[in-house]
Parts: structure tokens; sequence; C-alpha cells
């Protein structure tokens, strides 16, 4: 009976704490509040920010700021046009260029946007970085961070605790969340999201870069050299993503639908 008991209240919560992902309209797991995630993930980029060295490249750091901005109106207002317009009011945009030469970047929740200087070794233009840029505002639009912070909740306490875990959840989500976003790795910012929000990722972003009035079609020869730069290594912003040739095979397929449906926005 106990344990009928626990597997009920459970589900149950899992069920109230279902949402669904903007453009994709696929069901998620959230178990924390919005409130919640963009707390912690302000205070860890916070943290991270105090001690990064930003660029000193002007005109790559206004190419960041210039993208970033385009993509984050585009969000809006996909967002806005969706019937989601209070979404808006839980980004506050914030483009910087680090020093570093790791291939990488990353959009917190809340729309705190940093690429490295790594990654633009290999960009050539503002589509490319679009391309970029796009997916990793699309893990933070999708709320990727949330529903892994649920994930580890649910792998971590497990359906016993899971009625605990969740109300006395400000010190158990910090520490879940740590885990989450890999505080203490030298570029522990990185949440590492699975290959189904990488995916989810790609086709979310190829649209907002689309809505933005950058070239979708870019994103297919883009990836295909951040992979062939990588020298047989996996690279960081690649590593749990889907295989390369599956990536570009789904960024092709998508091409044509995305730009005949959002490409008229133009």
């Amino acid at each position: 009976m106990k344990k009928q008991i626990i597997l009920w209240s459970t589900a149950l919560m899992m069920l109230s704490g279902c949402g669904s992902v903007p453009i994709t309209g696929r069901q998620q797991l959230l178990l924390v509040s919005d409130q919640e995630v963009l707390s912690l993930s302000l205070t860890q980029y916070n943290s991270y920010i105090k001690t990064a060295h930003k660029s000193n490249n002007a005109a790559g750091s206004a190419m960041v700021s210039r993208v970033g901005r385009r993509i984050a109106a585009a969000t809006e207002q996909y967002l806005r046009s969706a019937g989601l317009a209070a979404q808006v009011k839980e980004f506050s945009w914030e483009f910087n260029l680090v020093q570093s030469n790791e291939v990488n970047a990353f959009c917190m929740p809340g729309g705190k946007i940093v690429v490295y200087e790594g990654l633009m070794k290999l960009v050539s233009s503002d589509d490319e970085l679009a391309v970029v840029l796009g997916h990793e505002v699309a893990h933070a639009v999708a709320k990727h961070s949330n529903e892994r912070i649920s994930q580890q909740m649910l792998a971590q306490y497990g359906a016993q605790v899971l009625g605990q875990s969740l109300s006395q959840k400000d010190s158990r989500i910090q520490a879940i969340a740590n885990t989450v976003y890999g505080v203490g790795a030298q570029y522990g910012m990185m949440l590492p999201f699975s290959r189904k929000h990488e995916s989810e990722a790609d086709y979310m972003g190829l649209i907002l870069m689309t809505i933005a009035g950058y070239n979708p079609d870019v994103s297919v020869n883009f990836w295909r050299k951040m992979s062939a730069s990588s020298g047989g290594k996996v690279l960081e912003i690649m590593s749990t993503h889907p295989s390369d040739a599956r990536r570009v095979s789904d960024l092709q397929k998508a091409l044509p639908e995305v730009k005949a449906k959002y490409g008229k926005r133009h």
C-alpha cells in the first residue's frame, strides 16, 4: 500500500510538473520553478564572469553582440507571436566574448551569452555565428537546464524521497544544480545536455536564426567545418551531440520546411 501511495504521489508530481517546449511542442518534466532556475544560473554566471577575461578583440566582441541581439530579438518575437509573452520577461540579455582557446559558446537561462575566442577562429560570417548562438539560445528557450535538473532529482533521490526533495527544494536543488552545471570544472558552465536536447536545439536554433534574418543554409557547411577542424577529436561544443552525419542529415531535412515557414517573415 505504501509503495502504491509513493508511486501515485510521484506520478501526480510529475504530471503537475509537465511543460511543453516552445516551437517543437515536446512534453517535458519540469519539477523546478523558472525563478529558482534563473536565480541559480545567475549566481553561477556572475561567479564565472567575475573571473573570466573578456576579449580585447573589439571587432569580435562587436560581432558577438550584434548577432546575439538579433537572435535575442527573434526569440522574443517568436515567443510573443506564440502567445508566450510572459516568458520574454525571463530574459535579461548579455553578450560577452571571452579569452579562451576552447571552441565553445553558451547561453545560460535568462539570456547570458558567452562566446570563446577559440570558436571565433572558425566563424567567417554573422550567419555562421548565428548558427551557434541560435543553438545556444534554443537551450535556454526550451528550458533544457530545468529539465536536466528535474531529471537529476529523479535519478538521485528516487521515488521514495522525491516528495522530501521537493518540499526542501532550496538546498537540494542547489546541490543538484551544482552537479548539472559542473561547478568546479574549468569551463563548468556548460550543461551536459542529452543528445535529444542537442538535436532539439539544432532544430530550434535553425528557426531562430531564420526569423532573425540569417541564412540557415550555412548551418550544414558550418557544422561540417566544425567537425573537420577538430582533427579527429570531439570538440567540447559537440561532445554530447548526435553524430556529425546524423546532425547534417537532420539539418538538411529541416531546411526546406524552416525556410518556407519562417523565411517569409522577412
